[in-house]
Formats: structure tokens, C-alpha cells, sequence
């Protein structure tokens, strides 16, 4: 697999590149596809988190549990579709939370990229799954990845605000030392689970005083 990152991701992630389980993993994408199974996204949008999010600008990580597993949805950014394609129930609830918590009415789109190009890590845990079937790929070896991008971001990293919404989400919490980050958690955003403690978690503007309170500046939640 060419994996078509940012540099400076590349040489961060170096090591997992060539570990046996990245190879298994690619190997198994392989056979699924030859089989006939489709796997979302496609297979040039993967790693697309990081590369709209470069290292170095990384401010913010949004963490999502898998992709989207409807035709035409994922593009490998959590939570967010490409343009045209409507919002999810649970971007829906995330553009409600905004609107909430900072006044910001709901786009026209559900397209995450803007967040991406300001240093907001859209990443889920899994980066692929098969079409209508969620969670299909938890145990093909992207939990171990994506533990490993956690890790880097935790280590090289430096007052980084950590979104992490749902239990699956807060099991990553172990890699990240809350004294050198911080570490927002809430309920999921799905229908199933957004009253029990997404919604008027202020997330977003909690970052946004974090980020000011570092000197950093603040991200335009806007679309």
C-alpha cells in the first residue's frame, strides 16, 4: 500500500509502516477486495487525515470509532461526508451542539475539511469497514495503528485538546498524559446516546478557550 501522507506523518509513523501486522493488514484489505467485498473508503482516502492535518499544525483530535458504511459517505475523515452528501444523525448532533454552544447555525454541508486544514485531526479508530457493516474491520489491526498515532501526537506533542466522545472513543485516554494535554470527554454523538451527555457538553468552545489560553489560535467551527 503507498501510503500518501503528509512528510512529516511519514516519518513519525515510519516504524508502523513496516511492522508485521501493517503488512497482514494490507494483505487482508487485499483479499477483501479480490473477493469481490467492497470496503469503505476508497482505498485513496484511507489516510486522508493526515493529509489535510499535518503534525506539526495538529491542534485538535476529533475521534471517531469507524467510517461511515453507507455508499458514498466516508472519505476518511470522522464524521464528516463529502460535499453533497447529507449529514449523518450524528454530524447532525454535532452541528446542533455548536449551534448551542457557540451560536454557529448549521451548515450546508457535511464536509469536515475546514476543521482538517486548521489542525483539528478528524481520525477514527478503524480506518476502513465493509459497505453496511459497521464495526466489520475493529480487529483487522487498526486499533493498533491508530493506538500508535495516539501515542506520537501524546509524546511530540504539546497542549493538544482531545475530543473523545463515547466509550470507545475514551478507552484512548491511556496514552495521552493529561498534564501535557487536555482531555474532554462526553457521550457519543449518535441518536443513541447524544442526550446522555453530548449535548451541552460545550466541547467546542472549551477547545476554542483552551487553544487562546495557550496562545494558540482558536478554531473557526464555522463551515
Amino acid at each position: 500500500m503507498d501510503v500518501k501522507i503528509q512528510p512529516e506523518w511519514k516519518a513519525a509513523l515510519a516504524e508502523e509502516f513496516t511492522k508485521p501486522y501493517f503488512a497482514q493488514l494490507v494483505a487482508f484489505l487485499k483479499e477483501e477486495k479480490q473477493a469481490g467485498k467492497q470496503v469503505f473508503p476508497p482505498g485513496n482516502q484511507i489516510f486522508n487525515a493526515f493529509l489535510y492535518t499535518p503534525l506539526s499544525e495538529l491542534k485538535v483530535v476529533v475521534l471517531g470509532q469507524d467510517p461511515y458504511h453507507g455508499t458514498g459517505q466516508a472519505h476518511g475523515l470522522s464524521f464528516s461526508v463529502p460535499d453533497g452528501v447529507p449529514p449523518p444523525p450524528s454530524l447532525v448532533n454535532i452541528y446542533k451542539e455548536i449551534a448551542d454552544d457557540i451560536g454557529i447555525v448549521n451548515p450546508n454541508t457535511g464536509n469536515l475539511i475546514p476543521w482538517a486544514r486548521q489542525g483539528v485531526l478528524l481520525l477514527n479508530a478503524s480506518l476502513t469497514v465493509l459497505a453496511h457493516q459497521p464495526m466489520s474491520h475493529k480487529n483487522i489491526g487498526w486499533q493498533i495503528f491508530t493506538d500508535a498515532v495516539i501515542k506520537v501526537i501524546a509524546e511530540q506533542k504539546q497542549d493538544v485538546v482531545f475530543l473523545l466522545w463515547g466509550r470507545f472513543a475514551q478507552e484512548k485516554a491511556q496514552y495521552v498524559n493529561p498534564e501535557r494535554h487536555l482531555l474532554l470527554k462526553a457521550a457519543h454523538p449518535s441518536p443513541l446516546s447524544a442526550y446522555n451527555g453530548f449535548f451541552g457538553c460545550k466541547h467546542f468552545s472549551k477547545t476554542n478557550d483552551w487553544l487562546i489560553a495557550k496562545g494558540k489560535t482558536p478554531i473557526n467551527w464555522q463551515l
